[in-house]
C-alpha cells in the first residue's frame, strides 16, 4: 500500500480535527455572544429570539432564563445536548455548542437581573402548601419554597414562569416525555395532580415574584447531586427502577 501524499495526509487530519476554528471560537467568545449570535450554531440558534433579550421570556410559553441557579441552567444545557431532556427546538440549540460554550451562556443568564414585575396577591394552591398525603403527594414547596422561588441546594426556582410553560413541562413529566429529574422525583410528585391542581399550580407561578437573588459560580453544580445527597421529602418519591439520576 502506498503511502499518501503528505499534502494529502495533512488534509485528512485536518478533517478529523474537531478543535473550534478562529471563527467558531469568536461566536463562543462570551455567553453574551453565544445567547445573541446562536455561537457555533449559527444566528438560527440564537437564545434571544425565543427567551428575549433579557433572558425575561415571551410571556407566553418560553422560560424566563434571567437569574435562575447557574447549576440548574447549566444541567438542562448538558441533558438538552444529551438528549436527557429531548425537545426539538433545544436539542438542537445545545448540540450546536460546545460544552464550554454551554457552560459560559448558562453563566451569563444566571447573572442577569431577573425581572420585577408586580406580584399579584392570590393564596398559594393547597396541594403546593401542604401536599395530599392521601394521595402520595408531598408539598411542592418542601422542594421549590413557599413562593416558589427555590429552596436552595439545587432545588430550582419555578416563580414568575409563564402558566403555559410550567402546564406543559408538568404534562411532559407526566407522559413520560421529560425523564431528567433526579431519581424519578419530579415525574412522581406530579403524576397524581389532577388537571385541575396542574393547572391551578401553573397559575399561581405565573404570579409570583421572581427571586432576587443572583446566582454565582458557587451555586449548585447540578440538581442531580444535591437531590442524590438530600434525605428530605423530594426523596420520599424516588423511584428504584430509575437510574438517570443515580
Amino acid at each position: 500500500m502506498r503511502a499518501l501524499p503528505l499534502a494529502l495526509l495533512g488534509l485528512v487530519l485536518a478533517a478529523c480535527d474537531t478543535t473550534p476554528g478562529a471563527t467558531d471560537r469568536a461566536f463562543q467568545a462570551s455567553g453574551q455572544i453565544i445567547a445573541m449570535g446562536g455561537g457555533a450554531g449559527g444566528a438560527a440558534n440564537a437564545c434571544f429570539t425565543c427567551h428575549g433579550l433579557k433572558g425575561e421570556g415571551d410571556g407566553v410559553s418560553t422560560p424566563r432564563l434571567a437569574g435562575l441557579d447557574q447549576g440548574y441552567l447549566h444541567k438542562q444545557m448538558e441533558d438538552y445536548a444529551s438528549g436527557l431532556r429531548p425537545d426539538e427546538v433545544m436539542t438542537r440549540v445545545a448540540r450546536g455548542l460546545d460544552p464550554d460554550a454551554r457552560r459560559a451562556v448558562a453563566a451569563w443568564y444566571a447573572d442577569l437581573p431577573a425581572p420585577t414585575p408586580g406580584a399579584i396577591a392570590s393564596p398559594a394552591p393547597s396541594v403546593w402548601l401542604n401536599g395530599d398525603a392521601a394521595r402520595g403527594i408531598v408539598a411542592c414547596a418542601a422542594c421549590h419554597g413557599t413562593e416558589g422561588q427555590g429552596a436552595g441546594e439545587g432545588q430550582p426556582e419555578v416563580a414568575a414562569q409563564p402558566a403555559a410553560y410550567v402546564l406543559e413541562q408538568i404534562r411532559r413529566w407526566k407522559a413520560g416525555e421529560r425523564r431528567n429529574d433526579p431519581r424519578g422525583v419530579m415525574a412522581a410528585a406530579v403524576r397524581p395532580l389532577t388537571d385541575a391542581e396542574a393547572r391551578a399550580i401553573a397559575e399561581w407561578l405565573s404570579t409570583r415574584p421572581a427571586s432576587q437573588a443572583r446566582a454565582s459560580a458557587s451555586a449548585s453544580a447540578s440538581v442531580s447531586a444535591s437531590a442524590a445527597a438530600r434525605p428530605a421529602a423530594s426523596r420520599e418519591t424516588r423511584r428504584p427502577d430509575r437510574s438517570d439520576g443515580a
